[in-house]
């Protein structure tokens, strides 16, 4: 089983309960970094940058929830050692960790459905990266993130 680090807005609060739920049902280990209320707007960046940070540390796989998946995602790339890939189908959630090694899957509270989202996080958590090929290409990525401050 997966320790996964969850976080989110208030938009993503529903979804992210409910995957909450569903997830220590399965068995795996829950860290919930999000918004402790989906009726106070707050600011998606305060949850997803410690999220993404934790996961950069190794602290676990992460799961992000804003309303459309994509500020999230765009904070959590943000953070060298994070490959988070805001996913809409299961087919995309399954290939991210298989060529891509995503360790963040972001998702949107207003665009899936709870089967959907469902689907999606136990493709991304039941997943191996498949190596071989593609680990020269998240090699790539990780270079860039160490270079990261020299490209200012």
């Amino acid at each position: 089983m997966a320790r996964v680090l969850m976080a989110g807005d208030h938009a993503g609060y529903e979804l992210r309960q409910f995957l909450i739920g569903r997830l220590r049902g399965l068995g795996h280990e829950i860290v919930d970094l999000g918004s402790p209320s989906g009726t106070e707007p707050c600011d998606y960046p305060d949850f997803a940058i410690p999220a993404a940070q934790r996961v950069a540390a190794g602290e676990g796989i992460g799961i992000l929830v804003c309303g459309t998946g994509m500020g999230v995602a765009i904070v959590a790339n943000k953070v060298p050692g994070v490959r988070a890939a805001r996913c809409t189908d299961t087919f995309s959630a399954r290939m991210a960790r298989a060529h891509n090694d995503a360790n963040v899957l972001c998702l949107g509270g207003w665009i899936s459905g709870r089967g959907l989202a469902e689907d999606m996080v136990r493709a991304f958590l039941e997943t191996p990266f498949e190596g071989g090929r593609h680990q020269r290409r998240v090699d790539k990525i990780a270079a860039l993130d160490a270079r990261r401050g020299d490209l200012k």
